[in-house]
């Protein structure tokens, strides 16, 4: 087997050690309260030095973000509920401080009409509407009403979810709108009276970030591949609660660190970029923000391959190829039959869910691979997703797919 294909102990032992690092408190869930990104930033500058590339530059880009940096309590009839566990915020919701009462939507027996009618009376003033959360889609311009001061004088809203374990995002979290949104799990009570919050948020307006980006010069500079993950994560839910992130995206974080490693001790033909991008979870905005301003053009891209959630224990490894990407998957798949580095490899509908795509809607040839269905994408965007949960099965074959594929791609 040649070299390019081959995984060392070293190696594997590399990649554990930073998703371990990347995943301890120290960085605070890698978000943007505490400067946690930043931090892990720093850090990913010096691991790129260390592995011996040729350059390492930080690309400096801003973004706004909601944040929850402080006090996160929420209690119903007197019982308070554990954050992270039981409530989570959205991401775009203000804080709030009080006691307020509750107002049950009745899903069986919908009538918008009553419902306004009834939040108008003086014993409803500033209650705290609770719904189910996907049943507020059927029926989402009397919601977008709750949410507006204007349009109802009910305080904030409750959201009831099926997981026994809440997902957080950040997603659309550029902005804050009027009453506090309110994320709930199914233990929820279903006949509560009141609930006490004490929450506050801070809005970071113009924050500043910082894509990573390392280069392994080749023997050719007429082209270059592309390997990029996120190292931001979702951040604190107050002062207690942090999200480790370890699957998501440390997992690809080390992979791309350990790739470059590689390549510095084995000088490829072409140069090689490895990017360690922010500001994903709010949105993409780094891989957005490198594709205006790349450091070479995106026309020299032979292949670009984002990793994101890689190490997990899922045989059948899921993917999304660009239109011009096809070529290259087509390779991919036959080096895969051939070695059985995955059972198969899963290739679902190009989306806007990872870096990838900013690339992809510019044409470049691009692949996304995520072992997700696994054990650890279980906990994807939760306080789970934790070094303890975290596994490493997919990460060795998806190193031998990619540098076999670099070997033999034309």
């Amino acid at each position: 087997m040649c070299v390019a294909c081959t995984v060392s102990a070293q190696d594997m032992t590399h990649y554990k050690k930073i998703i371990k690092e990347l995943s301890s408190a120290k960085y605070r869930g890698r978000g943007y309260a505490y400067d946690g990104a930043n931090k892990a930033g720093r850090y990913l500058e010096k691991e790129f030095r260390k592995a011996g590339v040729d350059e390492v530059v930080c690309q400096p880009f801003k973004l706004d973000i909601n944040t929850f940096p402080g006090k996160m309590s929420v209690s119903v009839d007197g019982r308070e509920l554990e954050a992270g566990i039981e409530f989570v915020m959205r991401e775009y919701s203000p804080g709030g401080k009080g006691t307020y009462p509750l107002y049950y939507i009745d899903t069986l027996n919908y009538d918008s009409n009553k419902i306004f009618a009834d939040l108008a009376r003086p014993e409803n003033k500033d209650a705290f509407v609770v719904c189910d959360f996907f049943f507020t889609y059927k029926h989402a311009e009397d919601f977008r009403r709750l949410q507006s001061k204007e349009g109802c004088q009910n305080a904030g809203l409750i959201y009831t979810w099926s997981d026994e374990v809440l997902k957080f995002y950040k997603a659309y979290g550029e902005r804050v709108i009027e009453k506090p949104m309110i994320w709930v799990s199914s233990s929820f009570p279903k006949a509560a009276k009141s609930v006490t919050i004490d929450i506050e948020n801070e809005f970071l307006q113009g924050y500043e970030c910082f894509n990573v980006i390392a280069k392994v010069e080749g023997k050719r500079h007429d082209a270059c591949y592309v390997f990029t993950a996120h190292y931001d994560h979702l951040g604190v839910l107050g002062k207690k609660v942090y999200y480790p992130g370890a699957h998501d995206n440390a997992s690809g974080t080390a992979a791309i660190v350990t790739l470059a490693a590689h390549y510095a001790k084995h000088q490829p033909e072409y140069d090689m970029y490895f990017i360690a991008f922010s500001g994903e979870d709010a949105n993409l905005r780094g891989s957005e923000w490198y594709a205006e301003h790349p450091m070479a053009p995106l026309q020299q891209i032979k292949y670009l391959f984002n990793l994101d959630m890689i190490g997990d224990n899922n045989p059948v490894q899921y993917c999304e190829v660009s239109d011009p990407g096809m070529e290259g998957f087509h390779l991919m798949e036959q080096l895969n039959g051939k070695n059985r580095y995955f059972k198969s490899l899963n290739r679902g509908e190009l989306a806007g869910n990872s870096d990838h795509y900013p690339f992809a809607q510019r044409g470049v040839p691009c692949i996304f691979l995520e072992n997700e269905g696994g054990d650890a994408f279980a906990y994807y965007h939760t306080v789970l997703d934790s070094w303890s949960n975290a596994y490493f099965d997919s990460y060795e074959p998806t190193f031998k797919l990619i540098t076999d594929f670099v070997e033999q791609y034309k």
